[in-house]
Parts: C-alpha cells; sequence; structure tokens
C-alpha cells in the first residue's frame, strides 16, 4: 500500500470536506491517486444516499439571489434531515453558492440547477458527496426565478422561508422599505396567488360548501358556550359577486333599512358601509389565499392592493415567489 503523507490528505480533505479518516482511506484505497480518491468518496456518497433515500428532509434553509440592479432573483429551499445540519455553516454556505450558481445561469427549475457543474461534478452529484460526508440526505426541494422592474427580498428570522416579489414603484421614493413590508407580510400570511381572479371557478364551488359546512359546525360550538355566531357565507369569492349578486345584496340591505324606520335620504351613508361587509363576509378564500385581497398586516384597515395604492396610485405588485421548509 502506498505511502500516504499527511499534505495529501489535508488537500484532498480542502477539496472535498470530507473528513480526515475519510480522505485518508480514500487515498489509501486507490494507492494515493487523487482523482481515484475523488471517485472513492463519491462512491460512498453514493452508498450513504441510497441508505438515506426514503428519509424526510424538513430542515434546511431557504436562499435568495439577486443581480446587480435588483430586476431578477432567484429563491430556492435547500433542505436536510436535521435542525443541526441546518444551522452548520457548511451547510447554508453550500446553499449561498448553490442560490447564486442558479442566478448567474438563469436556472428556472431544480432539474437545471442539480445539471450545472460545481467543483469539478455537477449539483447533484455534489449533493450526494455531501450527504456521503455528513450522513444526511440534502435535497434542493424547490426552485424559483423572478424578474420585473424591480424585486424586493426577504428570509424570515431562522432562514425557514423565502420571498421574492417583483413590483412596480409608481415612481415614488421609499419604494425598497415599503415593498419590503409586503415582503414579510407574504412570508406571515402565506397567500399562494396574487389575485381572485386567478382562481378555477370549480375550486371556488368547492370551497364554498366546505367552508360554508365548516363555519356551521364551529357555530354549534359557539351556541353551546353562549358566544355570537360567525356569519355563514353564500360566497368565499369575488370571483362569485357578480353584479347581479351585488345588486341583489344593496337591495336586501336597503329592504332592512326600511323594516327598521331608517330615513330614505341617509341610506347612502349607511349602505356602503354595509356593502363592504358584505364583501369581507363573502369573501372569505380571497382573504386566505390571494396577496393583493389580504388585509395588510403591517395596516389591519387596509387590504394590500388598497395599501399599495395608497402608497402610490401607478405602484403595483407584479409577482411574487414564496418558499418555506417544513
Amino acid at each position: 500500500m502506498s505511502n500516504i503523507s499527511a499534505s495529501d490528505v489535508a488537500e484532498l480533505r480542502k477539496q472535498t470536506g470530507a473528513g480526515l479518516m475519510d480522505c485518508k482511506k480514500a487515498l489509501q484505497e486507490s494507492s494515493g491517486n487523487y482523482e481515484g480518491a475523488l471517485e472513492y468518496l463519491r462512491k460512498q456518497g453514493r452508498k450513504v444516499a441510497d441508505k438515506v433515500a426514503d428519509r424526510d428532509t424538513n430542515e434546511g434553509c431557504v436562499v435568495t439571489a439577486l443581480n446587480d440592479t435588483k430586476t431578477t432573483g432567484v429563491v430556492l429551499a435547500l433542505c436536510c434531515q436535521t435542525d443541526f445540519v441546518a444551522k452548520n455553516e457548511g451547510f447554508t454556505s453550500l446553499a449561498a453558492r448553490l442560490g447564486k450558481l442558479a442566478l448567474d445561469n438563469n436556472v428556472e427549475s431544480v432539474e437545471q440547477l442539480n445539471a450545472l457543474p460545481i467543483d469539478g461534478m455537477s449539483v447533484a452529484e455534489k449533493l450526494v458527496e455531501q450527504t456521503g460526508k455528513i450522513g444526511e440526505k440534502l435535497v434542493v426541494s424547490e426552485l424559483y426565478r423572478l424578474s420585473g422592474d424591480k424585486l424586493s427580498s426577504y428570509i424570515h428570522a431562522g432562514s425557514k422561508i423565502g420571498v421574492l416579489l417583483a413590483f412596480k414603484d409608481g415612481g415614488k421614493a421609499g419604494s425598497d422599505e415599503f415593498f419590503r413590508g409586503v415582503a414579510m407580510h407574504i412570508a406571515a400570511m402565506k397567500p399562494s396567488i396574487l389575485n381572485f381572479s386567478e382562481f378555477d371557478p370549480g375550486f371556488v364551488a368547492t370551497e364554498t360548501e366546505s367552508m360554508a359546512a365548516r363555519i356551521k359546525t364551529e357555530n354549534e360550538d359557539l351556541a353551546r358556550l353562549g358566544k355570537p355566531l360567525k356569519t355563514v357565507p353564500q360566497f368565499v369569492s369575488r370571483l362569485q359577486l357578480t353584479p347581479e349578486v351585488m345588486k341583489a345584496a344593496e337591495d336586501a340591505i336597503k329592504d332592512v333599512l326600511k323594516a327598521e324606520g331608517k330615513p330614505e335620504k341617509i341610506w347612502d351613508k349607511i349602505v356602503p358601509g354595509k356593502i363592504d361587509r358584505f364583501v369581507a363576509d363573502n369573501t372569505l378564500l380571497d382573504q386566505d389565499r390571494c396577496l393583493l385581497n389580504q388585509f395588510y398586516v403591517l395596516d389591519e384597515t387596509k387590504t394590500v392592493e388598497a395599501a399599495v395604492k395608497a402608497f402610490a396610485d401607478a405602484a403595483s405588485i407584479v409577482a411574487f415567489r414564496r418558499v418555506a421548509i417544513g
């Protein structure tokens, strides 16, 4: 067996990040041949990867990478099995490298990223190599690329949630700070689409039945406790609030005001507020899933859409991507 020098072992460790004893073993098995030692470590990594292939990867970190002009960005999640590994500096550094690699190479999918070269191998092979080193399954679970006039990014504490937001600033100063706040809202409130118009009508119909049944069940419990009941919605999205529906709602409100003996001359002051309440009670799905229709966490008197318009009339949100681990 060839004599293996400490300097050879140190160099292999520097290049691969593998443990000292693993590097020494690799050089011994390859008779001191450096390329052979690399292949040995890769095979060992593949063996470990096969053993942990069915493990859950519910930990990790999310990173974002933006170009110098903040017009293009990438957000991705590098996942592992334990929080201990997720907080390791080597792991977080690898995640940052992969984000930059994806940005620089115009990557738009996990598959494209996995095929890119890094450290003399593909990204997919690099993840296998690192799996062999740390003994945990590593995988890039999500990756999105976003471009626009301007981009904002936000990483939530703990690096488990990341957001990219494309926006138009409306020509007003202070947009970076304002839209970072919107990105924080996205991280906290988990919208899945931008606007209710993106919903499939069939999905909305199913959700209407489900939400009504759920609130009826909740009301049974509230009634037993002697607490105020929730309004059971007729609808759950603005997609359903056609002009005919809104006209019928307004007529019903006026009928109630008439029955209560309210003077008709003051109806104009009462009806708009009642209409707003009707819309709020019948757009619960929008408030849950649609960014523009959610109430803004930094000013709950406004929807996100209204908050953006209040910032600058010509400002708008173009698109967003949210990635979360766990």
